[in-house]
Parts: structure tokens; C-alpha cells; sequence
């Protein structure tokens, strides 16, 4: 009994929490021994969202690190700016502090298009691949030469209905979240909303601006490294549009369809996204 106690008592937990500007501490899920996956959730949700990928990457030997953007989650939220650029800052500053190198840095939508902006300024010091999941990119609205996606007058609406009635916001994107209004049952929908409730109002606003106005374009020629596009064909939130103008934009890419999927590919074709991420990853 003395010695599996004194064993026990030299298991070093891992941080749950790491500052990265004074007042601001991010909400980090790390575990497992290995190959870093490095994995960026979506708007308005949370790390908490790879619920259902990070037991199988522990097992399949990766070192998984889920990190929550500021005003998401567990993490702090801040009033200030939420642009691309902070939040890739924010990222670097976490991955500095753990020694993060040769990582696999993957996002879902916002997630993914963050991701895209801090590969293309990060020179491979901690990232040596890109997973895209249903990324929100290379721009997630219609302007001149780009007629993909939501008009930016939808995303103004989306705006000022958070401000009215951020539930029914919640609400009216679940609807458009997958496949279809039953590709996922009651209690993963209800899990989902929990998350994002738990994001602040001001974060979910400014994201939605972000969102609307990034043009991530000029970002993905920058791209060097090996990236996979993992992409719904089905999604109504990030067009499959969308994926075909990130293969078109970064040189050594690649698309997968999911072609029962809507956005919430990670949830609707989970065994084959899983799949799909460590055969990338152990590449």
C-alpha cells in the first residue's frame, strides 16, 4: 500500500488552466503521451466539443491538447478584441508555454480559420500539420469575387439577435447544425447548447464579427506545411464551396468528404473522422 501510494503522489497533474495576459487564463484539456494533436473549437462552443475524439487519440498514442479561446467555455472572457490575430496569439503563447513542437494543429470552423491564420505566421516553430475541419475559410461571407456562403447582412442578423435573444440565436443554428434536425438525438443537441450557453454574449458578438469581415485569402498561400480539408458535403454553415477554395488557395492540401455530414461532422460520421485524424496525424 506504502509504495502504489508514494507511486501515486509522483503523478504530476497537468495544468488545466494557463495564463497568457495578466487577468486572462485560457481552459486547456491535455492528455496522453505522444505525437501533440493540438485541437481549436468552433464558434460559440468549446474544447469540450472533441469529447468524443479524445479518448481515441489517447489510445491510438497522440498527446491531445484541447484549448479554449477566451471568452468560450471555462476559459476567461474578457471584454476586448477578439480578431483572428488574438486568438492566434493566445494559441502561440499556450503552446510556448507547454514546449509544444512538431504538433498536428487542428480547427473546426472559426477554429479552423484561426488556425489558418496562426500556421501562416507561426514558421513552423510549433505546427508541422494543418487538420481542417468544416473550416470557416477562407472567408465565411459574399463580397465582391468571392460569392460563397452567407450574405453579410444574415451575419448582421445573427448579431443583433444575440443581443435580443441569445437562446433562440442557439437555437436557430442547431437547427442547421448537422444533416438534418435529427442526424443528432436529443441528448448530444442539448449537450451542444450547453456549451455554447456557457460562451459570454460580447465574445459570441464580436466572433460572429470576426467571422463576417476576415479574408484569410492572401493567409493560405502562405501554407508550407501538409494539410487535410475534413469537410461535410451536406453543411449549411460552412459551405462545401468553402473547402474547394482551401484546397484551390493551399499548395499541399487535400480534401475528405463526408458526404452524410452536415457541419457537425465530428459527431455525425465520428468512427470515420476519428479515423481519418489519426491516420493524418501518424502520417
Amino acid at each position: 500500500m506504502g509504495k502504489l501510494l508514494n507511486k501515486t503522489m509522483h503523478v504530476i497533474s497537468r495544468e488545466e488552466y494557463i495564463k497568457v495576459e495578466p487577468n486572462v487564463r485560457l481552459h486547456i484539456t491535455d492528455g496522453g503521451e505522444g505525437r501533440q494533436i493540438v485541437l481549436i473549437h468552433g464558434w460559440p462552443l468549446s474544447d469540450e466539443m472533441y469529447e468524443y475524439q479524445y479518448n481515441d487519440l489517447i489510445k491510438n498514442n497522440f498527446r491531445v491538447i484541447g484549448i479554449t479561446l477566451r471568452g468560450f467555455g471555462k476559459s476567461d472572457k474578457p471584454y476586448g478584441a477578439y480578431n483572428y490575430d488574438v486568438h492566434a496569439l493566445d494559441i502561440k503563447k499556450v503552446l510556448n508555454h507547454l514546449d509544444i513542437k512538431d504538433a498536428v494543429l487542428g480547427g473546426f470552423s472559426m477554429g479552423g480559420a484561426i488556425a489558418i491564420r496562426f500556421v501562416s505566421i507561426d514558421n513552423g516553430a510549433h505546427v508541422s500539420k494543418l487538420a481542417l475541419f468544416g473550416a470557416a475559410a477562407p472567408i465565411w461571407t459574399q463580397r465582391k469575387g468571392f460569392p460563397y456562403n452567407f450574405p453579410k447582412s444574415a451575419v448582421d442578423e445573427l448579431i443583433e439577435l444575440n443581443y435580443k435573444d441569445r437562446p433562440k440565436l442557439l437555437s436557430n443554428f442547431a437547427k442547421i447544425f448537422s444533416a438534418s434536425e435529427t442526424s443528432l438525438n436529443e441528448g448530444i443537441g442539448n449537450w451542444l447548447n450547453g456549451i455554447c450557453l456557457s460562451a459570454s454574449s460580447y465574445a459570441t458578438a464580436q466572433c460572429l464579427i470576426a467571422l463576417r469581415d476576415t479574408d484569410l485569402r492572401n493567409d493560405l498561400s502562405k501554407i508550407k506545411i501538409p494539410t487535410v480539408i475534413m469537410h461535410g458535403k451536406k453543411d449549411k454553415i460552412c459551405s462545401f464551396d468553402l473547402a474547394k477554395q482551401m484546397k484551390a488557395g493551399i499548395l499541399n492540401s487535400h480534401i475528405i468528404a463526408f458526404e452524410k455530414s452536415g457541419h457537425s461532422l465530428f459527431l455525425e460520421e465520428t468512427e470515420k473522422f476519428n479515423a481519418e485524424l489519426i491516420k493524418f496525424a501518424g502520417k
